[in-house]
C-alpha cells in the first residue's frame, strides 16, 4: 500500500495555492507545489467518537476529493492511537486527550499539533436517576454519589479520552471505583452507550456520540456544562527523524486540510440540521 504512486491531484493550480497557504498559517509543513506527494494511502488514527458521531463520514471523502489521497482511518480510542503513532503505524493522529498528547510531542514521536474543534462530555443515565447525580455540584461529586449508592456504571476501560477523563473525575473526589456496580467495558463509545442502556447504567460520554445514538437510547444527560468537561481534539503529524518511513506528506495534507476552511464549514454545521444543534465547534476558523 505505501509503496505506490499517488494519485494525482484533482484541484487546480489556485486550490493549490490556497491549501499552501492554510498549511503554512497552520504551522504545518506544506507539499512544495509540483513534488509527488507520496505514497496515496494516509493512514489516520482516530478516536471512536469521531467515527462513532458520524463526522468522519464527511469529513473522509471531502478529503480525498480535495487531495487525491486515499485516508484510511483506524478509530480506536486515544490511548491506543497515540500507541499506533508512536510505532509509526499511523501517518497522521486525530486525538482527544491534552495530557497525553504534550506527552507524545515531548518524548519526540510528533512533528506538529493543533486543536481542530471541542464540543463537551457528559454524563448519562436512566431517567429516573437512583443515585441522585443530577443536580451536583461537579462532575466529580456526581460519580461519588455512583459509587456511594452502587448504582451500575459502564466505563470505557480502553485508556481512551474519556476513560482518562473519567479516571481524572474519580482522583478528584478520591473514589477508587471497585465492586460488581462498576464495569469496565473495553469498547468504543456507541458500544459504551448501548451497554449503558441495556443496563440502566450511568457512563461518560461526549455530547457528539450521544446526539447521534440518542433516538435508540433511553438514557438521559443529567450533568453537563462544567468547565471540566470540555472536550479538545487535536491533529498531531509525525515526527519524520523518528519515522521515516511514514507518510509524512500525505500526513500534512490531511493536518492542513482539517484547518481549511472546507473542513471547519463541515465541522460547524455537522448534526444541525438533524439534531438542532451542532456535534463539535470548530477552533480554527468560527
Amino acid at each position: 500500500m505505501r509503496g505506490r504512486r499517488p494519485a494525482p491531484f484533482t484541484t487546480g493550480r489556485a486550490t493549490l495555492a490556497a491549501w499552501l497557504l492554510t498549511a503554512a498559517t497552520a504551522g504545518i509543513p506544506a507539499i512544495a507545489e509540483g513534488q509527488p506527494p507520496g505514497p496515496s494511502d494516509v493512514i489516520l488514527a482516530t478516536t471512536t467518537s469521531v467515527q462513532d458521531s458520524g463526522l468522519l463520514d464527511l469529513l473522509v471523502p471531502a478529503f480525498e476529493r480535495a487531495t487525491g489521497y486515499q485516508l484510511k482511518p483506524i478509530a480506536v480510542g486515544t490511548g491506543e492511537a497515540l500507541g499506533l503513532g508512536r510505532r509509526g503505524e499511523a501517518d497522521v493522529l486525530l486525538v482527544h486527550a491534552p495530557a497525553a498528547e504534550q506527552a507524545f510531542l515531548a518524548q519526540g514521536y510528533g512533528a506538529t499539533r493543533r486543536q481542530i474543534m471541542h464540543n463537551d462530555f457528559v454524563l448519562v443515565g436512566p431517567a429516573a436517576d437512583p443515585a441522585g447525580a443530577r443536580g451536583s455540584p461537579s462532575p466529580g461529586e456526581a460519580l461519588a454519589r455512583i459509587a456511594r449508592a452502587g448504582a451500575p456504571f459502564i466505563s470505557r476501560g480502553d485508556e481512551s479520552g474519556t476513560h482518562k477523563l473519567e479516571r481524572t473525575l474519580w482522583e478528584q473526589v478520591r473514589v477508587i471505583p471497585r465492586g460488581r456496580w462498576y464495569i469496565e467495558a473495553g469498547q468504543g463509545m456507541g458500544g459504551v452507550l448501548r451497554l449503558a442502556d441495556e443496563r440502566d447504567a450511568y457512563t461518560l460520554t461526549d455530547r457528539g456520540t450521544y446526539l447521534a445514538l440518542r433516538q435508540g437510547l433511553r438514557l438521559v444527560v443529567l450533568v453537563d456544562g462544567h468547565a471540566s468537561l470540555v472536550n479538545p481534539y487535536s491533529v498531531i503529524t509525525l515526527s519524520p527523524a523518528r519515522f521515516p518511513r511514514v507518510n509524512h506528506p500525505g500526513g500534512q495534507a490531511f493536518a492542513a486540510f482539517l484547518a481549511s476552511a472546507q473542513a471547519q464549514a463541515i465541522i460547524r454545521e455537522f448534526g444541525r440540521e438533524r439534531f438542532g444543534q451542532p456535534l463539535f465547534v470548530p477552533d480554527v476558523i468560527r
